[in-house]
């Protein structure tokens, strides 16, 4: 059996809209983040504590102390989101002009800044791979990854054309105790933590 293109366009359409209702459904009664990739649902099961919440509290500070006041780094809710790519990600912290937070609904992924990502050690592939993927496709300009597991990380940008779909071009990887460039702001990692045992 042919599905014709509008056929397959409606029932990912439809499929699409199931997934998002369940995900917005999940946030509140089962801890972590659920999101929304090509391949269906992400649960990230991130601990509401500690050396992850600790290094975003930072990054935070940090990125605030020296960006323009009307720049906010922002944590939680809500999720950036493109339906006709049908992905809805959260990201750890989203670096927006305030201005673009008015209103209702997600955020579009073409308003922000950068994504900052917290690696967590339930799923780290998440931020590797899957957001390494997709952020890049939703036209976010940079992406941050701070690895509390490996006390290294890495900064993305460029966005350029490959047979794969859109992807980063420059890659600039740090260790903690180097200072790191998100966009035109530079901080220090040095006072982020590392998850024990690592």
């Amino acid at each position: 059996m042919t599905i014709a293109p509008d056929d397959a366009q409606q029932g990912g359409s439809r499929r699409y809209q199931a997934m998002r209702d369940f995900v917005q459904s999940m946030h509140d009664p089962l801890p972590g983040k659920f999101e929304i990739t090509k391949e269906g649902i992400v649960h990230d099961l991130t601990a509401p504590n500690g050396p992850h919440e600790l290094t975003g509290a930072r990054l935070r500070r940090h990125l605030e102390r020296v960006m323009p006041e009307d720049l906010v780094a922002h944590t939680g809710a809500p999720d950036v989101e493109d339906e006709p790519e049908r992905i809805m990600r959260r990201p750890d912290m989203m670096v927006i002009a305030e201005a673009e937070m008015e209103g209702d609904g997600s955020f579009g992924p073409r308003t922000l800044i950068a994504a900052v990502e917290v690696v967590s050690r339930s799923n780290p592939d998440n931020d590797w791979v899957g957001k390494m993927r997709d952020y890049p496709l939703l036209g976010i300009p940079l992406y941050a990854i701070f690895d509390p597991r490996t006390a290294t990380g890495a900064v993305l940008c460029d966005i350029h054309p490959t047979p794969s779909g859109p992807r980063y071009a420059t890659r600039k990887d740090f260790m903690y105790g180097e200072d790191v460039t998100i966009a035109e702001w530079t901080i220090s990692t040095a006072d982020l933590p590392r998850y024990p045992n690592q």
